[in-house]
């Protein structure tokens, strides 16, 4: 290909970027702005204007799937055999090719978590920590080893860090050493002892590290701002003191400090490199003027040593952000839940939104109000897509199935999606979607592979198991998951290089952003920084919100947070509040006549531990008919009505639509939808499997409420 074509459509300073061909250079890319582009462009660009050859290239991204989505833009450009790969992906490569030269035996195992190991260590020191503890424990095993902290520096370096141990720092360091010594006897690889070996080997043996520097002369580098100084040590020894090195990033996004990641490699990359190219790329493509300009404000006050950009924004304009404050956190869920209910009315994509929030535990408030409003969703950070034990088997088995299919040119071959789900069957994809979340979650995992299929028979008419599975193939290679049609829930680190049309910031209180265990300056910073990341999500829609109380009333003395100040209009003072009237309504136990406090209790209207009194026929009836319902409009039972709602549902039996729509869970457009059937169920009559009342019946008029 033409290296100037290859400039074609570029901005000016990606341009810039890409004519850059030798190193050093730094890129300084704001979210937003094109930064992939740009060093695509530029690798390619090397590669054929004669600067080097495809094999002698290694670019570094963070995730599988970025190194995928490299590779895939690479090979558009006329360089399909760069190397893009993550730094533990090359480590590993090299490692193994070199294992019986430069260390000989057998090669270890390598271990994708420690708490396993970490248990049996912290046991073989007296030490019993529960699930949560030995997660902290792998967590700051992890810290000590990306910064280079061994077992007896551990209580000195986490002072000099300002770090706080999650147990005693003698434990934790007893830990440590008892769980590197069990490692070394069990030959058991973790990823940073990986990085740490691999650039040994390199440092120690001449002829390995001529090797490795003839192969790999030219070296990108992508969110250089998370580089922790194991992930450096690799690197400086795949340089060998060369400087054809290009390095990307935005210090605004650094947001893994407490992994041990810091953004002073980039930022000090000029002082490294006093002859380096420096390019900064400040037009953002992705979010209108409206979201650029709360994404600028948040960053406002940083101080100039971080090299904060400020982004210009390119796209047209859209609506104004939002800001919402509301009494209690299940409020605050309910009305997000009717925000994108309207959204979705009005055209955009179920998938197209997120509701991003600084912790995971504040995911459940939104499935629920989600699955109560007849949103489909999905969680995002749980257990990886491909990794999910499900996913795993049916791949397996769809790559069998795979040898044994006939060529699709036979007329008497089954159709792919046929041949997919009859496949599936067997593994738990049914119809219609299962009672209980964990057979849900696997059902939507396996409903997800089907749905790809349907992908794959549209986009390649005629295709045929072997092409479906050579799909399939490539997506796990790259982390490539398939798309699953719901909002989106995340937390704000799983979110980082993402984006939506729609993004709603949910939790945005002091104690949660910045959360309360930010004391430092630094700590604090760096939730500014998770804020904007936040932000910057957004294409088009932004809106951000907070509650005053945890549960319905609660005591309203939460404040909003700091990083929405100079942005939010002034909220209502607590006794403007109390003179309008809005004081939440106290709930108490029709059994006991405690005060309620959890969502779930004022739902039931009881404690949990109270003796329920309900219809046991009812709840069943009413359980059928939502699987029906369910059925046949295609969506997961949960969507229709939770298993909590039915369950309040049945403990009061409403005889009228005021009394029903009393009921937690059941909004309008819920009681628009099913009221009349529920209704009727409660009344003991049969409901056709339409989901109607029967004979129309008008239970507004026979209840007495029109």
């Amino acid at each position: 290909m033409d290296a100037d074509r290859l400039l074609e459509g570029l901005d000016p300073e990606q341009s810039e970027a890409a004519r850059a061909a030798r190193g050093p250079v730094c890129i300084l890319a704001g979210a937003g702005t094109g930064k992939t582009r740009a060093i695509t462009h530029r690798i390619a660009y090397a590669v054929a204007s004669g600067v080097v050859s495809e094999q002698q290239i290694l670019a570094v991204t963070f995730t599988t799937r970025a190194a995928g989505e490299m590779r895939g833009r690479l090979r558009g450009l006329g360089a399909p055999r760069v190397q893009a790969r993550t730094f533990h992906a090359a480590a590993l490569r090299q490692l193994s090719y070199f294992w019986a030269d430069a260390i000989g035996g057998p090669q270890p195992t390598l271990i994708d978590s420690k708490i396993k190991a970490v248990a049996q260590a912290a046991s073989s020191c007296a030490l019993q920590p529960d699930r949560t503890g030995l997660r902290d424990l792998a967590s700051e095993i992890e810290w000590s080893k990306v910064t280079q902290v061994r077992p007896a520096d551990y209580e000195a370096a986490i002072v000099k860090a300002g770090r706080t141990a999650p147990m005693a720092a003698r434990d934790v360091a007893r830990v440590y050493d008892a769980y590197e010594e069990l490692r070394r006897e069990r030959n058991l690889l973790d990823f940073e002892s990986l990085l740490e070996l691999t650039a040994a080997i390199i440092t120690e043996s001449p002829r390995i590290a001529e090797r490795v520097r003839d192969q790999y002369r030219y070296f990108v580098v992508d969110e250089f701002q998370d580089v922790n100084p194991l992930q450096k040590l690799l690197l400086d020894a795949w340089l060998g003191g060369r400087d054809d090195l290009c390095v990307v990033g935005d210090p605004s996004q650094t947001i893994y400090s407490f992994a041990g990641a810091t953004p002073s490699f980039l930022t000090g990359f000029s002082a490294a490199y006093p002859h380096a190219t420096v390019v900064k790329l400040v037009r953002d493509y992705r979010s209108t003027p409206q979201v650029v300009r709360v994404a600028n404000h948040a960053l406002r006050g940083v101080p100039a040593s971080a090299q904060r950009l400020e982004l210009q924004a390119q796209r047209p304009d859209g609506p104004e952000p939002g800001y919402a404050e509301y009494d209690d956190e299940p409020a605050e869920a309910n009305a997000v839940a009717r925000k994108i209910t309207a959204l979705i009315d009005s055209g955009t994509l179920a998938r197209e939104i997120a509701v991003l929030f600084r912790t995971n535990s504040q995911s459940a408030a939104y499935e629920q109000a989600l699955g109560d409003a007849s949103i489909p969703f999905t969680v995002r950070g749980a257990t990886r897509f491909f990794d999910r034990q499900e996913i795993k088997q049916a791949v397996h088995t769809l790559r069998g199935a795979r040898h044994g299919a006939p060529d699709s040119a036979d007329a008497d071959v089954e159709p792919l999606v046929t041949a997919v789900r009859h496949i599936l069957a067997p593994l738990g994809l049914t119809d219609s979607p299962p009672e209980g979340r964990q057979a849900r979650e696997r059902w939507e995992s396996l409903a997800a592979l089907a749905q790809l299929a349907e992908d794959v028979a549209a986009e390649r008419p005629g295709a045929a198991m072997t092409e479906f599975v050579e799909e399939l193939d490539a997506r796990v290679a790259t982390e490539h998951v398939p798309q699953f049609e719901g909002v989106t829930l995340a937390s704000l680190h799983s979110a980082k290089g993402l984006e939506w049309d729609a993004v709603f910031l949910v939790g945005l209180t002091e104690g949660m952003l910045p959360i309360i265990y930010a004391e430092s300056a630094e700590q604090v910073e760096e939730e500014r920084r998770l804020f904007y990341v936040g932000v910057t999500r957004a294409r088009e829609y932004l809106a951000m919100s907070w509650a005053l109380a945890r549960a319905p009333g609660g005591r309203r003395t939460r404040k909003p947070s700091r990083f929405l100040d100079g942005l939010r209009p002034a909220s209502p003072s607590l006794a403007e509040r109390r003179t309008q009237g809005r004081q939440a309504k106290t709930v108490q136990c029709r059994i006991c006549g405690a005060t309620l406090i959890e969502a779930a209790e004022r739902k039931l209207r009881r404690c949990l531990d109270c003796p329920a009194d309900y219809d046991e026929a009812l709840l069943e009836r009413l359980k059928d008919w939502r699987r029906e319902v369910s059925t046949e409009q295609k969506v997961p039972a949960y969507v229709v009505f939770t298993d909590a709602t039915l369950q309040a549902v049945a403990e009061r039996e409403p005889s009228s639509v005021a009394q029903l729509a009393g009921i937690s869970g059941v909004g309008a457009v819920k009681l628009e939808r099913y009221g009349e059937a529920v209704l009727a169920l409660c009344a003991g009559e049969e409901v056709p499997a339409g989901g109607g009342a029967p004979g129309g019946a008008d239970h507004e008029g026979r209840n007495g409420d029109g």
